[in-house]
């Protein structure tokens, strides 16, 4: 009797841990294609980088209002990426296109979107408005 008790345990434990397995091996070749969606796309650039191309594009903050208004990367547009099906096109396509949110995952999601709606120089800030070390701009609101 308690050697069945232990045999189940072990079968559930089995069961639970190829199941987690399953799902990780699952998350991570989604993410690897997701990526290797991007890269097609997009480029990534580094602060300086970033900072030497600004000047001949337009630079997009994905962000919402409030993280926008809190603080920008000076000469940023807002257009919040839960609103870019609908605004996109305010974004002109025969300009290069610089995307920035917090950290870059906003990014690749926006640049994968602009790139099915015909935008071909999109670039995305690498390490994200959090690592930014150029000129910012806060409301004084």
């Amino acid at each position: 009797m308690i050697s069945q008790v232990i045999i189940g345990a072990i079968s559930a434990n089995m069961i639970m841990s190829i199941i987690l397995i399953i799902i990780l091996i699952g998350w991570l070749g989604y993410t690897l294609i997701q990526n290797t969606r991007v890269k097609k796309v997009a480029t990534y650039l580094s602060n300086d980088d970033f900072k030497h191309g600004m000047r001949k594009a337009q630079v997009i903050d994905l962000r919402e209002q409030k993280s926008f208004k809190d603080g920008h990367i000076l000469g940023a547009r807002n257009v919040p990426f839960s609103t870019i099906r609908n605004f996109y096109g305010q974004i002109r396509s025969d300009l290069p296109v610089y995307l920035y949110d917090q950290g870059k995952t906003i990014s690749k999601r926006a640049a994968l979107y602009l790139s099915k709606k015909g935008y071909h120089e999109i670039y995305i800030l690498k390490t994200g408005y959090q690592n930014w070390n150029g000129k910012e701009k806060k409301s004084n609101l």
